[in-house]
């Protein structure tokens, strides 16, 4: 659970850390938006150091409406859908601030508090309240833009990054479905072959070894040598002709030079395995199990039948179903695109059949 947590709150980190704010983009956004308006108002007025004064004075002003907008009033009030109170709050605070700045203006800069407006302004009125006003509002509406497309950025960031490590999760959950039986009727055949003293005891266990190392080690990445899985795939056979002995007519035919090809880890060995599932572990007599892989080029021919258990063969309702294949389907789906892959399951002449052709990279 720890574990988990951890890998989240990483996943966390990653994901903001190419969409976040930190007080340097605070600093550079003020200091160039101050230089800019410097410049405009000074050439306005024919006078750079009274541009300077009142736009020191200024933005303050912009600065606290803009954060007391976005840190206090939009989560307050937006986020919980109280749109009203917010446009009051938002006027009442503007409202307060052009006051303020009227009256910082009047005493510390001039007494004409707005020398662009249409006459010499001394006196609070009405117009200089509602230019003064749309203009705060210019402002905050600007700020505001700027952080609600960076928080959607880094939201839509996050959502990818969150998506793509579920996808690799569930990929790799079901990577790892292998029976627990198998494992422990390996385990249950290794005892049996050690109480009869078995030459092939060491060689079993060998195999099962290279196996489990295989699940543990060699399945983390989205690809794996298709070399090694088809060795992977031959002490898994190895393993289950100890286990079926004589019962057993297993073959498993390799054409083609798997060197250099590329292939998503365990995802035939689940074909296999539910082949001896539902075929070998159901009959009871003679059981005949087919397989043959062939590498043409970058692409790979996967064909595997079973013999039907007597069951069904006589209700004429084959066995085709169970996690195995419902595991093979959705990782198919998850880790190749539709035209990379053709996967037709059937039933003829008393078998179970399997035929995928995949991409190989």
């Amino acid at each position: 659970m720890a574990l988990s947590a951890t890998l989240k709150n990483n996943l966390l980190l990653n994901a903001t850390t190419g969409y976040k704010i930190n007080s340097s983009h605070h600093v550079i956004f003020w200091l160039v938006y101050f230089l800019f308006n410097f410049l405009r108002w000074g050439s306005y007025y024919e006078d750079y150091f009274y541009s300077f004064k009142s736009n020191l004075l200024g933005f303050p002003i912009h600065m606290t409406l803009s954060y007391f907008t976005i840190y206090v009033l939009i989560p307050l009030f937006i986020y919980k859908r109280k749109y009203i109170f917010f446009i009051l709050s938002l006027v009442v605070a503007i409202f307060i601030m052009v006051v303020v700045k009227y009256e910082l203006t009047y005493f510390l800069i001039s007494n004409n508090v707005w020398p662009e407006g249409p006459e010499e302004t001394t006196s609070l009125n009405v117009n200089y309240i509602v230019v003064m006003m749309l203009g705060e509002l210019y402002v905050i509406s600007f700020v505001t833009a700027i952080k609600i497309t960076i928080d959607w950025m880094r939201e839509r960031q996050l959502a990818a990054t969150l998506a793509a490590s579920q996808l690799e999760t569930e990929l790799r959950f079901l990577r790892s479905q292998i029976s627990p039986h198998f494992f422990f009727n390996t385990l249950n055949n290794i005892y049996s072959l050690s109480l009869e003293k078995s030459e092939n005891t060491p060689d079993t266990i060998l195999k099962l070894s290279d196996l489990m190392r295989y699940l543990l080690y060699e399945t983390k990445e989205k690809r794996q040598s298709l070399a090694k899985e088809i060795k992977f795939i031959n002490n898994y056979l190895d393993l289950e002709r100890i286990r079926y002995n004589h019962k057993l007519d297993l073959s498993f035919n390799v054409t083609g030079n798997p060197r250099g090809k590329k292939i998503a880890p365990m995802l035939l060995i689940h074909f296999i395995e539910n082949g001896f599932k539902h075929g070998a572990n159901k009959n009871i007599g003679m059981v005949s199990i087919k397989i043959d892989l062939t590498i043409d080029e970058d692409v790979l021919y996967f064909k595997m039948s079973n013999t039907l258990p007597q069951k069904d063969l006589k209700n004429n309702i084959p066995d085709v179903g169970g996690i195995g294949i419902e595991n093979i389907e959705k990782r198919l789906k998850l880790g190749y695109g539709a035209q990379d892959y053709d996967l037709k399951i059937f039933s003829e002449d008393g078998e179970y059949k399997v035929h995928l052709k995949l991409k190989l990279l």
